[in-house]
């Protein structure tokens, strides 16, 4: 039962929708009508700028770490479970209601920003390698989606081969919520990936650095 409650808690801690509240109260848009119609921190910045873009990543990243760090440490009975499994579950949840929002009839954002939040409290190595396979991934193609799908996939792989071959240790469940949130992650950019299929996914010039790099 203490499990439930925290899950709620911060399922309604994800569903905070940061990219409508600031399009709406400071550029008088429903962002979820224009781009991409994604309530997320990529569409925002595709059609308000960076600052909106970086102000909405950064508390939907927020929302993943406090689901994950904070939120477990409500004094609720949670019976033998590993404290790491329960920081796990509430990551998850909190990724969902980003997704799934109550609070705006469930059309939320894709769960990136919030899902690396989450995995920052949890597994900060694997996190760092899946971060470094989404820079280098948009620093070549200028594509998002594609870095954020392929970050998103390293998880799970980088937490297996640490576990076998170093000193650290993840438990297996925890693997494998890394893998659902992976295969979620996928869910959320399907549409993005039959763009890309077709040759149609949208690419952002700027950040395709190696061409900019060559130029000099």
């Amino acid at each position: 039962m203490g499990i439930a409650v925290l899950a709620l808690i911060s399922y309604l801690i994800g569903s905070f929708p940061t990219a409508v509240i600031v399009g709406r109260v400071i550029y008088s848009i429903d962002i979820r009508e224009h781009g991409s119609c994604n309530a997320g921190a990529t569409n925002m910045w595709r059609v308000l700028g960076w600052r909106a873009g970086m102000s909405v990543l950064l508390v939907d990243f927020g929302k993943g770490v406090v689901a994950t760090l904070v939120v477990p440490l409500i004094p609720l009975a949670v019976g033998t479970v590993a404290p790491q499994i329960v920081a796990m579950i509430c990551g998850i949840t909190a990724v969902i209601g980003h997704v799934f929002p109550v609070y705006v009839g469930f059309r939320g954002g894709k769960g990136i920003a919030t899902g690396a939040g989450m995995l920052v409290g949890i597994a900060p190595i694997p996190t760092g390698i899946a971060l470094g396979v989404f820079v280098l991934l948009i620093s070549i193609s200028g594509k998002v989606s594609l870095g954020s799908v392929i970050g998103a996939a390293s998880v799970p792989v980088s937490m297996g081969m640490l576990d076998a071959w170093t000193r650290l240790s993840y438990h297996p469940a925890l693997i494998g919520m890394a893998c659902f949130l992976a295969c979620f992650v996928l869910y959320t950019h399907r549409k993005n990936l039959m763009r890309l299929v077709r040759g149609e996914e949208r690419t952002f010039e700027r950040l395709r650095l190696w061409k900019r790099l060559l130029r000099r």
